[in-house]
């Protein structure tokens, strides 16, 4: 039996993850100097634009949900951080715990606990796990006997973003497609020297990257899901799998290279974190920390995309030189896109969109206009970065006939990239704290500035290749506002609004550091905040919208936390919000990435309208050193991936941190976990 690591016995870096984190997914990346070096003002130094807080209201209206008073709970077994916030929980005279329709359970206490904990009167069971077979011929998952060949037919490592699509003429069967972001290889094989990997580790992390397609069924009496094996649209994408290069960009010199001299087809996806799930039935994924799978980096255009000089820490350029900058120097630039896959057609190939920039993308989210054009929200998930939106020229076609599905495969070749700058209508009244100007709340206006359109550019000194390639600087020059590191960014489905998840930047406010502004208003800040944007509900392709901080996350006690200005002890602890997803209430669900208030990361629930806007509780914990990730929230189930398990300074193997999902003596794997009602009933009413 394996004996387990102390929790939490070592100090974790400044957002809450261990080094162990930082180190396989982002190449640690807090500790490197900030990539963006721009002096492009930030929207502390700007004058307040023509839109206020008044016209915010006007643009999106708040649909008020009556609601019976009440208070929110926090359980037992609370520690310092949470019981700031407990409060006895509030019964209605049915005995259900009150709350926002969608939202009424008993809210999770914060914890170190080595599992998923879920609220009383639920269930769950995990739907899959690293290394179980998907695909005919693949065979079961054996820790000590792993082989690329096999792993290329099994479910892949550390899932992170999740869809579910149904699937017509099957019933009680979805689609689930899931993001593999990254490899963590200490805990994936026993006796690893990361100075040495052997080539069969190298492609076995190859295999288990990328995007998994498997069909899961429902279980009869239960809410718990199970995949089908075999089934004919069961797919894995990996890092050696065909693309296609698509967009304004496709051919571009920049682009080509030894092995595709056209530039207009890759090899492989990798370091995909959080994605969509398009109205024609597609979808989306964000290639993001993809610098630190790039060995030997020299040029100015590789610093500010992160990738650094020497070797990379897997050392994949040993084996194949197009991981080797020096040697082949446009393969990078074929990495840090979104790319759009039809899980419908096992066939088909899928395809990097460059319409939509290249960054490090932590999602991308559409939504459609009036007239039926897709509009595109994309966040860049590093400190002082932008977040950006793409705006098809094309209308979508509706049904199913062929026509229409390849018309709707073109739609994200053509419009306009666009990033975000924001003005606070509270100017010199911001120091950094966090306290609230004089007029009660973080607001003020924004504008979407042009970069691009097809072949043409709109910034200065950049030919339309050069923007989309380099996005980044392209924002620069543009003088968009540097946020406190951008993740998954979403429009609800019933308001319109578009929430930004702004994780946090414990650089602000340092010595040659940009400081706080109203969008971004405390120093050193480690808990993040959720910014809320008013954009024409008929017209979101419009340039000019309205914006407010909806959350700033934190312990409640804290003077500096805002939950859209609900009563705070009423209110469940977050930090460092994530995944954002919605339910079919209407609320927003939160997924967290390295918690700072000494507790696992969770999921959680909060109003978005009504009487009891901002009122936040907590769904689920996951394992000890895990992330939440993937939120699916459905009527009568909730799915998370719990990604990388047990990952904390030290663990490996032979040592490990943790004992799920299996137990004691067994490897930890990460997994899709649902959760339901054992009545049977809808989630949360």
């Amino acid at each position: 039996m394996h004996e387990l690591l102390p929790v939490l016995s070592t100090p974790r870096h400044a957002g809450g993850r261990s080094a162990l984190t930082c180190r396989y997914r982002c190449g640690d990346a807090c500790f490197q100097e900030v990539p963006n070096t721009s002096a492009n003002a930030y929207a502390g130094d700007i004058i307040a634009g023509a839109l206020s807080r008044r016209s915010m209201m006007r643009a999106a209206a708040v649909v008020t949900v009556a609601a019976a008073a009440g208070a929110t709970a926090v359980g037992p077994g609370a520690g310092r951080a949470e019981a700031a916030a407990a409060a006895r929980p509030t019964s209605s005279r049915h005995g259900r715990t009150d709350g926002a329709r969608g939202l009424r359970f008993t809210p999770v206490a914060p914890n170190e606990h080595d599992t998923v904990t879920v609220p009383a009167g639920h269930a769950q069971s995990v739907v899959i796990r690293w290394g179980e077979p998907i695909l005919r011929g693949a065979p079961d998952f054996d820790p000590e006997r792993q082989s690329a060949r096999a792993q290329s037919g099994q479910f892949g490592y550390n899932n992170d973003f999740l869809s579910l699509l149904p699937l017509r003429g099957e019933h009680g069967r979805q689609v689930m497609v899931a993001n593999h972001e990254y490899t963590t290889e200490t805990l994936m094989f026993r006796d690893y020297d990361p100075e040495n990997p052997t080539r069969e580790q190298v492609e076995i992390a190859w295999a288990a990257h990328g995007l998994s397609v498997v069909v899961v069924e429902e279980r009869r009496r239960s809410g718990a899901l199970a995949p089908v094996p075999r089934h004919r649209l069961n797919r894995r994408i990996t890092a050696t799998t065909p693309f296609r290069i698509t967009g304004p960009a496709a051919g571009a010199p920049l682009l080509r290279t030894g092995a595709d001299p056209s530039g207009t087809r890759a090899l492989g996806t990798f370091n995909n974190c959080a994605g969509g799930t398009t109205p024609w039935g597609t979808t989306l994924h964000g290639e993001e920390n993809i610098n630190i799978y790039f060995a030997n980096g020299s040029r100015p255009t590789d610093q500010r995309y992160g990738i650094a000089p020497g070797a990379t820490e897997r050392k994949w350029e040993r084996f194949d030189q197009r991981f080797d900058v020096a040697r082949e120097p446009n393969e990078a630039h074929r990495f840090g896109w979104v790319v759009e896959l039809d899980p419908f057609d096992p066939d088909s190939v899928p395809r990097k969109r460059t319409a939509l920039g290249r960054f490090k993308h932590e999602g991308a989210q559409p939504r459609l206009t009036d007239d039926g054009r897709p509009v595109v929200y994309m966040g860049d998930d590093e400190r002082f970065e932008y977040f950006y939106k793409f705006v098809s020229s094309q209308r979508m076609m509706r049904g199913t006939s062929r026509a229409a599905r390849e018309h709707n495969l073109t739609l994200l070749d053509e419009g306009t990239l666009y990033v975000a700058k924001l003005t606070g209508d509270s100017p010199g009244e911001i120091d950094g704290s966090g306290r609230h100007p004089a007029d009660g709340e973080f607001d003020g206006a924004g504008e979407w500035i042009p970069l691009a359109t097809g072949e043409v550019s709109h910034v200065p000194g950049m030919t339309a290749e050069e923007v989309y390639v380099f996005t980044r600087l392209a924002a620069d020059r543009a003088g968009a506002t540097k946020m406190d590191r951008p993740e998954d960014v979403e429009p609800s489905p019933r308001t319109g609004r578009v929430y930004v998840a702004l994780t946090n930047n414990t650089e602000r406010g340092k010595p040659g550091k940009p400081g706080a502004d109203e969008a971004n208003p405390r120093v050193l800040n480690k808990h993040g905040q959720i910014l809320e944007l008013a954009e024409e509900r008929d017209d979101p392709a419009r340039e000019r919208f309205a914006w407010r901080l909806f959350l700033v996350a934190g312990d409640p006690a804290d003077p500096a936390t805002y939950f859209a200005g609900f009563p705070k002890e009423r209110v469940s602890p977050i930090s460092c919000p994530d995944n954002v997803a919605f339910d079919p209430h209407g609320n927003m669900w939160i997924s967290t990435d390295g918690n700072k208030l000494g507790s696992n990361d969770g999921l959680f629930g909060v109003a978005t309208r009504g009487e009891r806007r901002g009122e936040l509780k907590q769904f689920l914990t996951v394992p000890v050193g895990a992330e939440t990730c993937g939120p699916v929230i459905q009527d009568r189930r909730v799915l998370v991936a719990v990604q990388h398990p047990g990952e904390l300074d030290g663990a490996s193997v032979e040592n490990p941190a943790s004992t799920w999902p299996d137990g004691p003596g067994r490897i930890v794997r990460p997994a899709v976990v649902a959760v339901w009602r054992t009545d049977g009933r809808d989630i949360g009413v």
